[in-house]
């Protein structure tokens, strides 16, 4: 953070340029979004049934328009997140590059996988009395595919609208 404005630079082609804090928001959101999208496509071809049953059981809902409801709405929580992970100070030094970025989105999607989808929805869906809930550690494979798309189509989107 070396601009005479306070905001974030980063280095583009050798030369540091200024980001803008309410652009990374907007770009944690539509990349969560788009990221969403794309992760909710994988996991229907991957895993049937994870976004029309599981995902909307967390809640106690039922159905297709739910469950893409539910999953979009946690992809932009989730993207806005990462926006105000990659904007904390000090962390802002490890993200200089677009790449960099693009590269955190990847790690964050995977730590999602591990977290959220290994450990937290199995649990989740127990709780709830889901019958059908995953073991736990839920780390199935297409589900880190899914979950490592998502976080780099949510990298590029912030890297997209953050200047």
């Amino acid at each position: 953070m070396s601009s005479k404005t306070g905001e974030p630079t980063e280095v583009v082609g050798g030369e540091e340029i200024e980001v803008s804090n309410a652009r990374t928001w907007a770009g944690g959101a539509v990349g969560g979004l788009f990221g969403g999208v794309v992760m909710g496509v994988l996991m229907t071809v991957l895993m049937p049934g994870a976004v029309e049953v599981a995902i909307p059981a967390m809640y106690g809902l039922e159905g297709v328009s739910a469950g893409w409801g539910v999953h979009l709405l946690h992809s932009v929580l989730f993207g806005l997140v990462f926006a105000a992970i990659v904007m904390r100070p000090g962390i802002e030094r490890y993200v200089p590059t677009s790449r960099a970025v693009v590269g955190a989105g990847a790690l964050f999607g995977a730590a999602l996988w591990l977290v959220a989808a290994g450990l937290a929805m199995p649990i989740w869906l127990s709780a709830v009395g889901f019958a059908g809930a995953p073991p736990l550690p839920n780390l199935a494979i297409p589900s880190l595919i899914a979950h490592l798309a998502y976080g780099l189509v949510l990298g590029v989107g912030v890297v997209a609208l953050r200047r």
